[in-house]
């Protein structure tokens, strides 16, 4: 591989960010307290923007409880939410393991629905198929689970009327959004990760905000956040935070449930509480990016353009080759970008590739999600993020139509 010219990503991390963490490291107290407080503070104002202008499904306000990642949150959400063992959880093949790797580590089974034929979403009426099936054998879904694939938002108010549907008033359906690519992303309906009972977020250092590691679950519910809040750390009726600063001696809590440890330190959670800030900010430079690219790639007959839709926070850009218009493959076509010094990636490899799954799932193949196989074999994620040079942008689109010029059916 030559010399990388463009990386895939770049964190855009600033003066503002190196000084907060120096402040807390010169603080003395290096994990969760007062930054994380003030970082689920101001990220439950940036989710909340907005929102009495809008029809939401649930009028309760956000509360934000950060952890030390998306799988993390998402494995709070599920347990707080009834998903364990002899119940099962709906999502879709088209995302990156731990969506459902977090149901097996609660014991419980995953089933997977296609996504839509044009987009990378999550079909709806693949899940209320799986639902119908499940009234029949028992009623073992206990969530759902869409996932905000780039950034481009589920059908959401489609996914809810779901759930209500196939509820019981003893079998309540619940909706846990994967909104690792989605921030910010304002729809109709609220937020993307505050629609459903719970959604999930992810700051790891490729997504639009970082704390490096790290993640945040939101939701309106309070009695789903007092299970996560006492979950996230042992199981303790108490916060450090609470046990170090109050009053009340530090030893004195209790333990009421096998808990983890998911909390996020204030060394990440300060870099979070600078990057909020400025996350519209990081979105319109995005934006700037994929509609240089739109604009070079839109009368490209080896091209088609990502999906696009209410809400999208465009965190990756998803290129999607036209195999029928070219003499090489997804593979080769990749490969070359990365010979000319171009990083990039594929999102995602449908979890039916992986070996794990296709030995606790003998029928879960590329044959019966034809859709999600189709969308991973034409798909390339190519650069995108904020601080991205016009010279960057330029290289990126020139090598794709060379690319594809040269190796034209």
């Amino acid at each position: 591989m030559s010399e990388l010219k463009v990386p895939f990503h770049k964190a855009a991390i600033t003066d503002a960010e190196k000084k907060a963490v120096l402040d807390v490291l010169d603080s003395g107290w290096l994990t969760t307290g007062k930054y994380a407080l003030e970082f689920e503070k101001k990220f439950t104002q940036a989710v909340s923007k907005g929102d009495e202008k809008r029809n939401l499904p649930d009028k309760r306000p956000v509360i934000s409880l950060c952890v030390n990642s998306n799988t993390s949150g998402m494995i709070l959400a599920m347990e707080a939410c009834g998903v364990k063992e002899g119940t099962a959880v709906i999502t879709t093949p088209y995302t990156f393991v731990s969506t459902a790797a977090c149901a097996r580590h609660l014991n419980a089974d995953v089933y997977f629905a296609d996504v839509e034929k044009d987009s990378y979403s999550i079909d709806p009426d693949k899940i209320e198929e799986i639902l119908l099936r499940d009234q029949k054998n028992g009623n073992k879904v206990r969530a759902i689970v869409p996932v905000h694939i780039a950034g481009n938002v589920c059908n959401m108010k489609r996914i809810l009327e779901l759930a209500k549907k196939y509820s019981t008033k003893d079998h309540k359906i619940r909706v846990i959004e994967d909104a690792a690519h989605s921030f910010p992303s304002p729809t109709e309906l609220g937020y993307a990760g505050t629609i459903g009972d719970a959604g999930v977020f992810s700051f790891y250092v490729t997504k639009t905000i970082t704390t490096a590691e790290g993640g945040m679950v939101c939701t309106r519910d309070p009695e789903l956040a007092k299970r996560m809040t006492v979950m996230r750390l042992h199981g303790m009726d108490r916060t450090t935070w609470d046990r170090y600063t109050s009053p009340r001696a530090s030893w004195e809590y209790d333990i009421v449930a096998p808990g983890y440890k998911f909390n996020l330190p204030d060394v990440l959670a300060a870099i979070g509480c600078c990057q909020v800030e400025r996350s519209e900010l990081f979105y319109e430079q995005r934006k700037a990016v994929v509609e240089k690219y739109n604009q070079a790639f839109k009368d490209l007959d080896f091209i088609e353009l990502p999906p696009d839709g209410d809400g999208n926070a465009w965190h990756l850009y998803l290129m999607r080759i036209v195999p029928e218009k070219l003499k090489i493959t997804r593979e080769e076509f990749a490969k070359k970008m990365q010979k000319s010094g171009l990083g990039i990636s594929v999102h995602f490899i449908p979890i039916f590739h992986f070996t794990y799954w296709k030995k606790l799932y003998p029928d879960f193949n590329a044959q019966n999600y034809p859709n999600a196989e189709r969308q991973y074999s034409r798909t390339i994620s190519i650069p995108l993020f904020p601080d991205m040079t016009e010279e960057q942008v330029e290289l990126v689109i020139e090598t794709v139509k060379k690319i594809g010029k040269e190796n034209h059916a």
